[in-house]
């Protein structure tokens, strides 16, 4: 089968949070989801969003494995649920989420002059009453408030030795986080309705809301809690991979515009039924060898006879060969899982960060670019590797050990050609690579064009109609639904008429997106006439451009008298 997955480079998140506002705006910027975000950027050590969602003792997410080798859900089985259904204990609060607000701009628009500065007062998004902001998304963002909240990181647990709180000596990094779309989602099994559902041409776990009933099990169920409540229409949401942009072969908005290009998109080919057996193994040091194993080998020629077999278009196949997450997973072997021992085999993966060594390093005097100093460094790391290690192995400090010396080794090799000195060999033979490879890995980390990066193998015309009723299924502006789509029903905002999702909708921005100038989608309504008004001569939107060309309104021509 065929998987969409992403893999996002730690060391290039500035969390400047781009990803999470248009997300926001795109998805969850309707009533009833004021709270919700399908991305956010976490600071790590921290509680996260929800807070505390790691603790699986307290919410009861993913699998767990029985003595007998079989899984079960760590919320229980059906007879457990059926109990609970009407009453289910195992959900975060809005104060785990956080209450939205806003401000009273009104005050400050129309307060007339006084003697005292005007204030525009918290406002609560739920009850509209004044509020006292205790709690957000995005509380302890750049370790804010540290000392009280991320001491109770559930990631620190056993090796609180090893993290100092003290400013000068603490650490910090970014975690983007968006649903995980895993191969094995423990939120489908938790469903009492079946409303939620893997799409078997792409993997993209969706929501169906005709069938959704709000019992809140999925919430439970899903160990990142990546799944919210929709207090207004009372169905479920999640993070939808932006399929309708996925199907006709353009990115998800947050990888669109990260500001930091630190997004990897790409299909991956699996084998399905090996899945449960992966997911089952009894080690939890063993699952991310095992997971990695059920990812396919593209240029396997017996891998192509059996994906052309299973009906697999051609051209996914060799979408699925130049795909830079398999790249980065399987062939560099860099990337890692979010938390393996969920048993929900995720499939949104993490290159660990290696830039606080290179700093410490750096501010010791010494040559922050040398591979003993580097390779010395990470043992003693201001990030300790159990903490990485309890993030993206299960704990296992081997594989998160050998992802850092490999980008250590990148870096050291790199700058020996980039300085123009003869290459040494010895770095990549060090990490179990050579030359070429390490230098592909460098191109694929930090040169990465937009075509590069986003290896998005369009939907095919035999399946427009499945598709098309798919997109009606999980669409947010169903019948008597948001209407984000569209306008407003007769009853106000959550009210409106069935708009469903065409794919045709966004033929036009694939256009304007992959066209190799930013001119191509303009010069047809202009008649091809360079002059006139057809043309909106000066301005760009530079949130289309992929770098292709040089945009006239980014270089405007100068007149000859200008050039003298």
């Amino acid at each position: 089968m065929a998987q969409m997955a992403m893999v996002m480079n730690l060391d290039k998140c500035i969390g400047c949070h781009t990803c999470s506002v248009t997300c926001k705006q795109a998805w969850t910027n309707r009533s009833g989801m004021e709270y919700v975000w399908f991305n956010n950027v976490e600071t790590r050590p921290g509680l996260g969003y929800p807070r505390t969602y790691e603790d699986q003792d307290t919410w009861q997410g993913g699998w767990v494995r029985k003595g007998n080798g079989r899984l079960t859900l760590r919320s229980g089985g059906r007879w457990k649920k059926l109990a609970t259904i009407f009453s289910n204990p195992k959900l975060p609060g809005i104060e785990d989420y956080y209450e939205p607000w806003t401000y009273d701009y009104e005050t400050l628009l129309n307060s007339p002059a006084t003697q005292t500065f005007p204030v525009a007062t918290p406002k609560s998004l739920i009850t509209g009453k004044d509020i006292n902001i205790r709690w957000s998304a995005n509380w302890d963002d750049d370790l804010g408030g540290s000392l009280e909240h991320a001491t109770r990181d559930p990631m620190l647990k056993g090796i609180e030795d090893k993290v100092k709180f003290e400013f000068e000596q603490t650490f910090m990094f970014y975690l983007p986080r968006i649903c995980e779309h895993c191969l094995n989602p423990s939120c489908a099994a938790s469903c009492p309705s079946g409303a939620i559902y893997k799409r078997s041409e792409d993997g993209i776990v969706l929501v169906d809301q005709d069938k959704c009933r709000g019992w809140r099990m999925c919430v439970s169920g899903c160990p990142y809690k990546k799944i919210y409540f929709n207090h207004r229409t009372g169905k479920a949401e999640k993070c939808t991979f932006c399929y309708p942009r996925i199907e006709v072969g353009i990115p998800t908005v947050c990888s669109e515009t990260c500001v930091g290009r630190l997004r990897y998109l790409g299909l991956v080919l699996y084998d399905a039924d090996r899945v449960l057996e992966a997911a089952s193994v009894e080690n939890d040091h063993d699952l991310y060898e095992a997971q990695r194993s059920i990812l396919l080998d593209p240029d396997d020629p017996e891998v192509r006879r059996e994906a052309e077999r299973a009906g697999i278009p051609a051209d996914w196949i060799e979408a699925a060969r130049r795909s830079p997450v398999h790249k980065l997973i399987n062939t560099y072997k860099v990337a890692l899982p979010l938390h393996p021992e969920y048993r929900t085999m995720p499939m949104v993966w993490y290159i660990p960060p290696l830039s606080p060594v290179v700093d410490v390093i750096k501010d010791t005097g010494h040559d922050a670019e040398d591979r003993h100093n580097l390779f010395a460094a990470i043992d003693t790391l201001r990030i300790p590797v159990e903490y990485l290690a309890n993030l993206f192995t299960a704990g296992d400090t081997a594989p998160v050990d050998s992802v850092l010396r490999k980008l250590a080794a990148m870096r050291s090799y790199m700058r020996d050609i980039n300085l123009g000195r003869d290459p040494d060999d010895s770095i990549p033979e060090s990490v179990g690579m050579d030359g070429e490879s390490l230098y592909e890995m460098f191109r694929l980390l930090a040169l990465a064009k937009y075509d590069e990066r986003y290896v998005i193998p369009t939907a095919h015309v035999e399946q427009a109609h499945a598709l098309e009723e798919l997109a009606t299924e999980c669409a947010l502006d169903y019948d008597g639904g948001p209407g984000m789509m569209g306008e407003s029903g007769p009853f106000g905002e959550g009210s409106g008429e069935l708009t469903p999702v065409a794919v045709e909708n966004f033929q036009m921005l694939k256009q304007r997106q992959t066209a190799d100038s930013m001119s191509g989608a303009r010069s047809a309504e202009s008649g091809g006439e360079d002059s006139g008004r057809g043309r909106l001569r000066g301005r760009l939107n530079l949130l289309n451009w992929d770098g292709k060309g040089s945009p006239t309104g980014l270089f405007p021509k100068r007149s000859p008298e200008e050039d003298e």
